[in-house]
């Protein structure tokens, strides 16, 4: 989903700021890799080279720990391809985003038989927010971090960012921070904090906009060769689509503000279609949010 894409604005555009977080060092040179890794195509999140130091940093950015292979696995194939094409030791690590309490987020080795492979993961939830209040190109990930007024920490993030000079710096950091909050806080509070218009405007947004745009075209003309339609939306009746698509979102989020609901009473029956399939891989309000305005006519 859109956390991904969010993570690797930030790994590509501000990445000696996060590997002075995640490793500790200060560079100058760094060379941001392609992340597609042959022979077959698998992809890393970021793949950040360290020309200085002849080494490579991959950073796997997940949502939850659920992952088909399994995460470690995964890390073990990524570490074989990257050590066979580049031949220069490789430091991995997984940073998990939002909180969970599945024991899975504490693994960071693949034990099989005679296999062994580590790598080093990093809890969002558990981290101190200082470190990130303190620098712009971080302040997304503050939202994450730990806090014991987590309403007090996200009026502090938005205060960093209001203070953030450079207006494109400016646009980009606050639509990165009001998206990754989105997998914590309610979306009335981060619009309360945070100018909505300022998000539509960033570069970042844009993106993933266009991205789900075309993932959406992609998925509408695979709908159309699928069988057994949804009830209500094989009748092409728009009202009937639309409350079914409101009763689930309201099952799974438990309310939708009237604004959103203008928004969907709008589409097609096509695309409410394909919203009620969207909706079942949504993790929070905020996901609904950029599906529609990815959309919008």
């Amino acid at each position: 989903m859109a956390y991904d894409n969010i993570c690797k604005y930030l790994a590509e555009n501000y990445p000696a700021d996060l590997v002075r977080w995640l490793h500790g060092i200060d560079v100058t040179e760094i060379s941001v890799l392609k992340t597609e890794l042959n022979t077959e195509p698998i992809h890393a999140d970021s793949l950040t080279l360290l020309q200085t130091a002849n080494q490579i940093l991959q950073w796997e950015f997940q949502t939850l720990p659920a992952s088909k292979p399994s995460l470690p696995l995964r890390m073990l194939k990524y570490w074989v391809r990257l050590r066979e094409k580049y031949n220069c030791p490789v430091e991995q690590v997984v940073i998990f985003l939002k909180f969970t309490t599945s024991s899975k987020v504490y693994t960071n080795q693949l034990l099989e038989s005679n296999t062994s492979h580590r790598y080093r993961v990093i809890r969002m939830w558990e981290q101190d927010p200082e470190l990130f209040l303190a620098n712009p190109a971080l302040l997304p990930f503050a939202t994450l971090a730990f806090s014991e007024s987590p309403k007090q920490l996200l009026e502090q993030v938005a205060a960093e960012v209001d203070r953030i000079e450079e207006p494109l710096a400016f646009t980009n950091i606050s639509a990165c921070t009001q998206l990754l909050a989105g997998l914590r806080f309610d979306q009335r509070l981060i619009t309360e904090l945070f100018p909505e218009d300022v998000m539509q405007e960033s570069v970042i947004y844009q993106k993933i906009i266009q991205k789900g745009h075309k993932l959406g075209l992609l998925e509408g003309k695979r709908e159309g060769l699928l069988e057994g339609k949804r009830e209500g939306l094989l009748e092409g009746k728009q009202e009937e689509g639309y409350s079914i698509v409101i009763r689930q979102l309201i099952r799974r989020f438990r309310s939708v503000d009237d604004q959103l609901q203008q928004g969907i009473k709008k589409l097609s029956v096509a695309q409410l279609e394909e919203l009620s399939e969207a909706l079942l891989d949504f993790e929070t309000i905020t996901d609904l949010t950029v599906w529609l305005a990815s959309h919008q006519q």
